[in-house]
């Protein structure tokens, strides 16, 4: 029986996404797990993967349609099985085409592209580029439509973007005179004053912006701070390292979703989240970690992370950032976190305060592990230390407990053997 592929709904505030390509053509056999589409969400791009195997009967929607969640996009079945086409919704015009009646045939032929550039017309072909060339074009103000793409079909790659860069900066600048020498000690500013910059904000900024100024202006935050002893956990981390390769060395942020997720189990209020007049405490300990990645930044998720060791921990953490920062997120990967962490520590930062990931109770901001002077036993000496401030939702909790949860994620810190039975 044919089986109907639907726009995914990555988080609980997503609306709507970009079908930027199909990979898998009509008539092409596909197995489950194969990726038949690459779409385009606030957040990221993401590859949409087959949910049966068989062969693909029909696309509903046009590359470059922006499409709402749940809507029929494709259909999978056995070769000549006929369906009937399901009713779909009207693709959503892009923002420079003015509205008129909308269909598969008619969409936007919007590619995707982070801009403020307008959609071409119906009659022009989108331009065939992969999310990671897109992003890269955007970032270094290239157009596509001068590049000659040497991927599949004439596909624009990451190679092809690079290529143009490195032909750019191997141009040697001008020479330029040496200026004469002052006849005074006044030496006058550049004339004229570089141009104003007008930078389009990106889908996945915009998200940002509306996810936190909606947090701050309707989640009453209060912030709770705790300096931790990192000594023993510096020296354990040191001689777990010893042992294991470089690509699967483990990080003080692996050690902190650990024990994060620990407390989380003797702190259920802080896992949870305000639904109406209810509070909702999850049952899963699923770990939200804040990644960076070009033009801002995605939580990658760690599932039932009280329940798995540092090392797989450490492993899906990496695995999963690499994704997000290339724009190949799965859903499973952003989806579904029930508390977040964000680590500004390799940035030589102190201490910070974030912003609640809605519907979330609760983020922890971590700084850097430093060495400093400390009193110990009346003694002066150099030891490690590290701030990480709690963000609150005051409807949920309230401070007693913030500083109880800091108090015993201490216990795990401090004595970080405990992460390890």
């Amino acid at each position: 029986m044919a089986e109907i592929i639907r726009m995914p709904k990555l988080g609980f505030d997503m609306a709507e996404g970009t079908l930027v390509r199909w990979v898998r053509q009509v008539g092409e056999p596909i197995q489950k797990g194969d990726i038949l589409a690459e779409i385009e969400t606030d957040k990221a791009t993401v590859e949409v993967e087959a949910s049966v195997s068989g062969v693909v009967l029909q696309h509903l929607v046009d590359q470059g349609a922006v499409v709402p969640v749940n809507t029929p996009i494709a259909v999978i079945g056995q070769p000549g099985e006929s369906v009937a086409e399901p009713a779909i919704p009207a693709a959503k015009p892009g923002p420079a085409e003015a509205p008129r009646p909308a269909s598969p045939a008619t969409a936007t032929q919007e590619v995707g592209v982070e801009s403020a550039e307008a959609a071409p017309s119906v009659a022009e072909q989108p331009i065939k580029a992969s999310p990671l060339a897109r992003r890269l074009a955007l970032e270094h103000h290239l157009d596509l439509k001068a590049i000659v793409g040497s991927g599949p079909g004439g596909r624009i790659v990451r190679r092809d973007i690079e290529k143009v860069l490195a032909a750019t900066q191997a141009v040697p600048a001008p020479a330029v005179a040496p200026a004469a020498p002052p006849v005074s000690t006044y030496t006058p500013l550049p004339s004229p004053a570089p141009a104003d910059t007008v930078v389009a904000t990106s889908k996945l900024r915009q998200a940002i912006g509306r996810r936190l100024l909606e947090a701050k202006q309707t989640i009453p935050h209060f912030y709770v701070t705790h300096e931790y002893r990192m000594d023993s956990l510096i020296e354990l981390r040191q001689r777990i390292n010893a042992y294991l390769p470089e690509a699967e060395k483990v990080s003080i942020n692996d050690f902190i979703v650990k024990a994060v997720a620990l407390t989380l189990r003797r702190f259920p209020n802080l896992n949870a989240a305000l639904r109406d007049n209810e509070i909702i405490q999850f049952g899963h300990v699923n770990v939200g970690v804040a990644v960076t990645v070009p033009g801002g930044l995605l939580t990658v998720v760690v599932r039932d992370a009280d329940q798995k060791p540092l090392r797989q921990i450490s492993s899906e953490v990496k695995a999963m950032a690499a994704r997000a920062r290339e724009g190949k997120v799965k859903p499973e990967d952003v989806e579904g976190s029930t508390f977040s962490t964000s680590n500004l520590g390799m940035y030589d930062v102190d201490e910070f305060i974030a912003i609640i990931n809605p519907p979330e109770a609760a983020i922890l901001a971590i700084g850097s592990a430093k060495q400093a002077p400390v009193v110990e036993n009346g003694a002066l000496q150099i030891g490690w230390r590290m701030k990480a401030t709690l963000s609150v939702d005051h409807r949920i909790s309230d401070g007693a407990e913030a500083a109880q949860f800091l108090q015993a994620l201490a216990e795990y810190l401090e004595h970080p053997l405990r992460l390890l039975i």
